[in-house]
């Protein structure tokens, strides 16, 4: 027979118990009270819970339903043998978050287990998954287990489904969303965003200081009321032990394989991260390599144009040496113009006959030097250039010392 047949002999459908309020954070309310830890949720009853705000509910068949902020959840039916683990949860979310750790009931039988929002239906397939309920639209992920999970445990699912259509979530942390009018959207890996946004629902419970012992005290609580309901039904002492004890091993079993799941998970994570760090190291050196290479041919083409200035720079020098040889020898012609030539002779008149054959000695010395440049018969046509030079300064040193020997000798006339 099912708990509702039972349930009605005993209690009202309005005082039909649910569950326990096992933590809480922030005002969390029912129509009628402000609920704290530890106190009953019954059948039928709606759960606001303010902004900042959180509650976990530890339903009968070990279920449990996290309501996040600014949500509001009615359980509409909770239909639970604890003997058989046979039964049926349907609640309704009207607005905010709802997070969802099936229990008994989905293990048994995994379609047993619907929640109801106001774009469709998500059909719970033992797993745990979340939804968030917005202002025409309704987004659902999957957490978990997935398919090879450690324990063979049955692999999560949920189906999101209206009139227009449905969406199978079966790979963890894939997401779906629903709107009105509109079939559900096709299933997807879950963005880094969209995760933040579901994480930031269940911000106040994940803040909120539940010390070791108040949880206890909770579950403690929750197994006195299945205590009180299984003796109500008629279950002796022994039984209700063995049920509770066969509760408990598959509480702890599904603590571990989520434990498990989630290291995994950090493996994987790392692993990921570890190659994508490596390619990114080795793209790095390749371009530090082509960075060197670069610079060692940019090196290479400043040495070049440096190369390059120098020699136009030599050749500017010669050219330049070249001229300046030229413009030499005209500049020597120009004392032809010279007329302030007598006032020159004055410091130079007492001795004017000693000071010429000083000029004379180096000529005869140069002509000298002029067999040297005959050895290298490379450079033939450069050493002719100062015969003309020196001719043309002998010539200038004749036409000054013609030009004195006149000056003394009209000096000599007037005297």
């Amino acid at each position: 027979m099912s708990f509702n047949s039972y349930a009605e002999e005993t209690l009202t459908i309005e005082k039909q118990l649910v569950g326990i309020v096992g933590a809480i954070s922030g005002t969390v309310k029912t129509e009628t009270r402000e609920l704290k830890e530890g106190d009953k949720i019954y059948l039928n009853e709606t759960i606001y819970s303010s902004q900042g705000s959180g509650t976990q509910i530890l339903l009968l068949d070990q279920s449990t339903f996290t309501v996040g902020e600014d949500s509001e959840v009615v359980m509409d039916t909770f239909i639970y043998d604890p003997k058989t683990n046979d039964g049926k949860i349907v609640a309704s979310v009207k607005q905010g978050s709802l997070k969802v750790i099936s229990g008994l009931i989905s293990q048994k039988d995994p379609d047993s287990l619907t929640v109801t929002v106001p774009e469709g239906t998500l059909g719970s397939r033992g797993t745990e998954f979340q939804t968030i309920v917005s202002k025409g639209k309704t987004d659902t992920l999957l957490i978990g287990p997935g398919k090879n999970n450690t324990l063979g445990m049955r692999p999560g699912a949920v189906l999101a489904s209206n009139k227009f259509g449905k969406t199978l979530l079966d790979n963890p942390y894939s997401v779906t969303s629903m709107s009105k009018g509109k079939a559900p959207d096709k299933a997807r890996k879950i963005t880094r965003s969209q995760l933040k946004k579901f994480n930031k629902k269940m911000r106040a419970l994940s803040k909120s200081k539940v010390d070791k012992g108040e949880k206890k005290i909770a579950k403690k609580a929750a197994r006195k009321e299945l205590k009180k309901e299984l003796k109500s039904l008629g279950f002796e002492k022994e039984e209700i032990k063995s049920i509770i004890k066969e509760n408990i091993k598959k509480d702890k079993e599904k603590k571990i394989a989520l434990k498990t799941e989630k290291k995994a998970e950090k493996k994987k994570k790392k692993k990921k991260k570890a190659k994508a760090e490596g390619e990114k190291g080795k793209k790095k050196k390749g371009k530090v390599k082509e960075g060197k290479k670069g610079k060692k041919k940019k090196a290479k083409a400043k040495d070049g144009k440096k190369d390059k200035k120098k020699k136009a720079k030599a050749k500017d020098g010669k050219k330049g040496k070249k001229k300046k040889a030229k413009a030499k020898a005209p500049s020597k012609k120009k004392p032809k113009a010279k007329a302030p030539s007598k006032k020159k002779p004055k410091a130079k008149a007492k001795k004017p006959a000693k000071k010429k054959p000083k000029a004379k000695k180096p000529a005869k010395k140069k002509p000298k030097k002029k067999a040297k440049p005959k050895k290298p018969k490379k450079k033939k046509a450069k050493p002719k250039k100062p015969k003309k030079k020196k001719k043309i300064k002998r010539v200038a040193k004749k036409k000054k010392a013609a030009k004195k020997k006149k000056a003394k000798k009209k000096r000599n006339k007037k005297k």
